[in-house]
């Protein structure tokens, strides 16, 4: 392993202004991570849909050892180490992720790519969120309108208020819970009785069911996990990363992907949906009155707005470091505009072939990091110099197999890799360790003490 250079350059200004959030700041997991990871499940655009993901074809015992399975991957795979390295050192993951791809190399990877990816999931947000705000008032020409208006109103508050939205946010995740145990209540009674339907075209039997799953669910946490290095600076100890992953990652998503998947299933048994339905909320348009769907929809929606304003905020963060000569309003707007057009396309609308995109570029980089981490003796290396071959090395290999199978390439250039974001994390992770012990690695550099502060590890939190 490469240790310090002692003849190495001056390293960024973000490297070296950057202060570790201090034990002070800290907060149990329970008002912090818990809660974060939580809301992100109740997102009705991810569990409203998840039964489209193998119920048909491998029956509901296969979906939801599915979700179990996809569940622990994000955990363990996906959060752990992340959530520890922000915890151990206090620091941002654009900082941290420094020492996997090199202190000129995290401004790009993952410092600009996260930024980049969030104005696909806020397009994912407004596809969602106006679709569902349409069919609530049943009015169809609203789409586009508020396609545009959910998707500026979004970035504004990203860039300049979203404590505003902190309060609402503690409340408006109790909507989808409510919707998700009427769905329960209404439909879950008959979900044993299910008996799965071949649709033609697609594959079938249980094992595939179970990897279709694992990679929808994958796929659409894969950045949230990396994110765990942000989420995390704000816990106290490896009790507090553990605990609130469990809860807000484990038992979240079994909670909200599992009931929305019985729910499925039990409406299909009871004829209430056809054979081919695969959203909870298409089974209760059928079995509600028409005044409280439209009611549900408008509360799913409104509940989706405070993760709008996240994913922006995130984005006006990112490219606020990466582009700090650029004017954050420049930045974000043409990023709004892409996700806007996005939505309006209904390109975003395609959940997995967005999802595996983003698991794609993110799977290699968690497992380049969480390799990193081991080879470190489970702490953070530091920023290593310029761009980190391994890392690079790693991620392009990751990513192109993790992109094969998408259905964004044109049909000529896919290969069917089954689970591709799990499988692109486990390139990564070891095209990286190979690297590693090839010594394709750049030198890890000191971070310089400053009387103000500095980019030094917060070890007071890390025991």
């Amino acid at each position: 392993m490469s240790t310090s250079n002692p003849q190495t350059a001056q390293l960024p200004d973000y490297i070296t202004s950057a202060k570790p959030n201090p034990p002070d700041k800290r907060a149990p997991w329970y008002k912090t991570t818990a809660q974060t990871y939580a809301g992100i499940f109740l997102w009705f655009v991810f569990w409203d849909s998840m039964s489209a993901n193998g119920l048909s074809t491998g029956g509901l015992g296969a979906t939801l050892l599915g979700i179990v399975l996809g569940a622990l991957i994000c955990h363990f795979c996906f959060y752990l180490v992340p959530g520890l390295l922000g915890m151990r050192t206090g620091l941002p993951l654009y900082v941290v992720g420094t020492s996997t791809f090199g202190a000129v190399g995290g401004l790009f990877m993952p410092g600009f790519l996260m930024g980049a990816l969030q104005f696909g999931w806020l397009g994912v947000n407004a596809f969602g969120s106006a679709g569902a705000l349409a069919q609530g008032f049943h009015a169809p020409s609203l789409y586009i309108p508020l396609c545009i208006i959910w998707t500026l109103a979004a970035a504004l508050v990203g860039l300049k208020g979203i404590q505003y939205v902190a309060k609402v946010a503690t409340y408006l995740p109790l909507i989808p819970l409510v919707v998700l145990i009427m769905g329960l209540v209404l439909f879950g009674g008959s979900a044993g009785s299910y008996k799965p339907v071949e649709v033609p075209g697609t594959s079938s039997g249980g094992f595939n069911a179970v990897l279709l799953m694992i990679a929808a669910i994958v796929g659409f946490f894969a950045t949230a996990g990396a994110a765990g290095v942000d989420i995390c600076t704000s816990n106290r100890d490896k009790n507090d990363v553990s605990k609130g992953g469990i809860v807000g990652i484990i038992i979240a998503i079994i909670f909200t992907a599992g009931i929305s998947v019985i729910a499925v299933a039990g409406a299909r048994a009871m004829g209430v949906i056809d054979p081919t339905g695969t959203t909870m909320t298409s089974a209760l348009e059928k079995k509600l009155p028409p005044g409280l769907f439209a009611a549900i929809m408008i509360g799913l929606t409104l509940a989706s707005f405070p993760g709008a304003c996240f994913s922006s905020f995130i984005a006006a963060n990112s490219f606020k470091t990466t582009l700090p000569k650029v004017n954050p309003f420049i930045s974000v707007g043409i990023g709004a505009v892409i996700s806007i057009i996005l939505a309006v396309t209904k390109v975003a609308g395609s959940l997995p072939s967005v999802f595996g995109l983003i698991g794609a570029s993110f799977g290699p980089i968690v497992g380049a990091m969480v390799v990193d981490y081991l080879l470190s003796g489970k702490q953070w290396a530091g920023p290593r110099a310029g761009f980190n071959p391994a890392g690079w090395i790693a991620w392009l290999l990751g990513f192109i197999v993790g992109i094969l199978p998408n259905g964004l390439l044109p049909a000529s250039l896919q290969v069917n890799i089954p689970c591709a974001p799990v499988a692109a994390f486990v390139v990564g992770a070891v095209v990286y360790f190979i690297c590693a012990k090839m010594g394709v690695l750049s030198p890890v550099v000191p971070i310089p003490v400053t009387s103000g502060g500095s980019a030094r590890p917060a070890t007071a939190a890390a025991k």
